[in-house]
């Protein structure tokens, strides 16, 4: 019988397209993993970074091709937008893959804000530094903004914190 642990293990194996360092599970877009135990047949929730994500066609057929591949004999992909993403749904092992990336994970704000202060600066992925600014709000995806670290003179992405 198949275990809940044993599919996220699995899809430990799926990145994120846009971002190949960091797993579905480490990005906090699988929500839920459920398994039929009269079939074996296995369903992932899925809920988008962003309600427009491009990525998630791709996403869904990444899901269902793994865990095909590792004898699951049917796979429902369900792409939800009950609950919205969190930045703070990112594991610890997603903030580094983030950082291997070269973006600047967003801080963790425990889904409560008291100002926006927080949007203007970024922990710089190049040299750790703080002495950063917002440049724009609009990076290469909707999910990512552009700083500047005035310690190592670069330009580098967050991932948005939201």
């Amino acid at each position: 019988m198949l275990s809940q642990t044993q599919i996220l293990t699995w899809l430990q194996a799926v990145k994120d397209p846009e971002i190949p360092t960091i797993s579905l599970v480490d990005l906090g877009v699988v929500r839920a993993v459920a398994v039929d135990e009269a079939t074996g047949g296995v369903t992932v929730q899925l809920t988008p970074t962003f309600a427009g994500c491009p990525a998630m066609d791709y996403m869904r057929r990444d899901v269902e091709r793994t865990l095909l591949a590792h004898g699951v004999p049917s796979v429902r992909v369900e792409i939800s937008l009950r609950e919205a993403w969190s930045s703070d749904m990112l594991t610890e092992g997603g903030r580094e893959a983030l950082r291997a990336h070269r973006l600047s994970p967003p801080p963790v704000l425990g889904n409560v804000v008291f100002d926006l202060d927080f949007l203007e600066y970024a922990e710089c992925p190049n040299c750790h530094g703080h002495n950063t600014e917002l440049r724009t709000p609009f990076g290469a995806t909707l999910c990512r903004a552009v700083h500047f670290c005035f310690d190592c003179k670069q330009i580098f992405e967050q991932f948005k914190p939201i």
